[in-house]
């Protein structure tokens, strides 16, 4: 494959190492998932902000990153852990927080990246909502490619921002018509009268999902049934708690164009019992100590239909009491919602406005808020991810406003937080006996390499941004079957990672620590893994002829081996032999 003049020359370090380190990371995933070609990418979006997310991986890269180079492209980023106007209301207690979180936004402003501080690029943020771009930030890049002519990879953090440096991206995956096409077909046989509910619904597909499907793009489903007119903010919760789980990109019946199917999709219905089901089991139990709206970020109509809600409590003249109701949103829909009144509204009643940040990425004190409520199955994820560890309830927006006007409304003590088994855990491992070796490929800036080691396996995605700790490298996901366990100087093997996009700058700061693996096995080409090896220098490998996730053991001892553009994984030891 033929690099593109600058593509080559940032390549061989004549525009400086900074945009050296970007092309090489390019170049790594572009050979690493057989791109067709590279192409010209007009705009990228960075996600990896909040210090709650990035973590110290984010703040040593982007320190080692500093030096010649701006972006090539337009680019804008992602929401970060505060609203620097409110420091005192959010009375957030993490030491040296603000210092911090502006480190890392001056680090990527002095990169030339626009600090919209926004994880909703596609509400009136970008102007163009179509041709190629590089997006992270999972709710954004679904979004885009279900319901706009936008065209972007699921990318990580680390991907978004080298395209950015160097305006090219390979050419694969989701760029290619061939790969957008359904893999799921979900049947709704019930009416989603709130946001709530299609929220509900995106996260409830993402649920489904096993190990054993064939979706190496992520789930992607095609919904049946939806109402002929949905709005925006419906559009935007469906796709965000859809992006839970990995989904790229959807298509509903009706909205979007109907794609052909092969009849080989998976086959899920929703129904009136689902949602109630869902929706007892979110329903609050024990006190609430505050209310988040705005996951992602609210839209102009989000936060309408909140001023309404409040407006009918205010007007009986009743306010919110310790400022329960937090609603979040961007720059540019606070500006549109002041100049029409419902932020007067809002803040006349009590509630909190937060700017720049969104519920997922805000360290919340603990001595204050150990309940929350929201709308969204998005916030409600990540809540109660190791991101915060907060038990977290859900409701429609009218429930939410409800609660923040009366605490009473949900008395007595918190329900502790309980770890989710999730379906989609489910193992179809099955234990291996005699030899097994397989061959497959690494990443063209790595050299040879070998690496001997303990083999930690599972044929479940990873979610490493609140799933592994990154301090100790421990998964920590109630049913998976990694749970409870180190990563570190394990010869990892895994069919991909999972959640976030900011996943990569886990990972970094775990080997920046020296508390990372000794090597990275994948199934598949993982654009939230690749990143961080291609970066770092850790060994990695994918795309193996047979599935060693599979052929593989979970503590048999293997050697890797990198021999010029081939990887060869073997067993030297079965766990079970003596």
């Amino acid at each position: 494959m033929e690099l593109p003049e600058r593509l080559a020359s940032m390549l061989a370090g004549e525009e400086g190492l900074t945009r050296q380190k970007a092309a090489r990371l390019v170049v790594d995933l572009a050979i690493t998932a057989n791109a067709e070609a590279f192409i010209e990418v007009e705009h990228s979006h960075v996600s990896g902000v909040s210090v709650i997310t990035g973590g110290h991986g984010l703040r040593r890269f982007l320190a080692d990153l500093a030096g010649e180079g701006s972006v090539a492209i337009s680019t804008t980023l992602n929401s970060a852990g505060c609203d620097k106007r409110k420091m005192e209301e959010m009375d957030i207690d993490y030491p040296d927080f603000l210092e911090q979180q502006f480190e890392i936004i001056s680090a990527y402003e002095s990169l030339g990246i626009e600090a919209t501080l926004s994880c909703t690029p596609y509400d009136r943020v970008v102007e163009s909502k179509s041709g190629y771009a590089s997006w992270a930030e999972s709710n954004a890049v679904a979004f885009s490619n279900s319901w706009t002519d936008l065209i972007t990879n699921r990318e990580s953090g680390l991907s978004a921002l080298a395209t950015a440096l160097t305006g090219y991206a390979p050419l694969w995956g989701l760029h290619l018509e061939k790969n957008r096409i359904p893999n799921i077909v979900v049947d709704v046989e019930c009416e989603l009268s709130t946001l709530a509910d299609w929220s509900i619904l995106g996260d409830w597909i993402g649920k489904q999902v096993r190990p054993s499907w064939n979706i190496p793009y992520g789930p992607m489903p095609f919904i049946r049934g939806l109402p002929s007119n949905v709005s925006f903010a419906s559009k935007k919760a469906l796709t965000a708690a859809a992006a839970n789980y990995g989904c790229p990109m959807l298509w509903a019946e009706g909205l979007t164009e109907t794609p052909i199917l092969s009849g080989e999709e998976e086959s899920l219905t929703f129904t009136e019992a689902d949602l109630e089901s869902r929706f007892r089991e979110l329903a609050p139990k024990g006190q609430v100590d505050l209310i988040v709206i705005g996951c992602p970020q609210a839209s102009l109509e989000e936060i309408r239909i909140t001023a309404s809600a409040v407006r009918c409590h205010s007007e009986l003249g009743m306010k919110i009491p310790d400022e329960r109701l937090w609603v979040f949103t961007s720059g540019e829909n606070f500006d549109l919602a002041e100049a029409d009144g419902s932020i007067g509204i809002l803040e006349e009643a009590g509630a909190v406005i937060l700017q720049d940040t969104c519920p997922e990425v805000t360290p919340y004190n603990r001595k204050l808020y150990n309940h929350l409520m929201t709308n969204s199955l998005k916030a409600e994820h990540y809540l109660t991810s190791g991101l915060n560890k907060i038990p977290t309830s859900v409701g429609t927006i009218g429930d939410c406003v409800n609660h923040a006007f009366n605490p009473n409304l949900s008395q007595g003590e918190v329900v502790p937080l309980e770890p989710k088994a999730q379906p989609q855990h489910a193992s179809s491992k099955t234990h291996q006996t005699g030899h097994f070796t397989s061959t497959g490929s690494g990443l063209d800036s790595q050299g040879d390499w070998v690496v001997e080691g303990i083999a930690m396996v599972t044929d479940v995605p990873i979610t490493y941004l609140g799933y592994v700790n990154r301090d100790t490298g421990v998964i920590e996901e109630t049913g998976h079957p990694l749970d409870g366990r180190s990563i570190q100087d394990k010869v990892l093997i895994y069919p991909k990672g999972s959640g976030s996009t900011v996943a990569p700058y886990v990972l970094m700061g775990l080997i920046y620590t020296s508390m990372g693996p000794k090597a990275i096995v994948n199934k598949d080409v993982c654009s939230l893994t690749l990143p961080a090896c291609s970066l770092l220098n850790l060994p990695y490998s994918h795309g193996f002829e047979n599935d060693p996730c599979i052929g593989v053991n979970d503590g048999d001892l293997v050697r890797v081996s990198k021999v010029s553009e081939k990887v060869t994984i073997e067993i030297l030891k079965r766990v079970d032999e003596e």
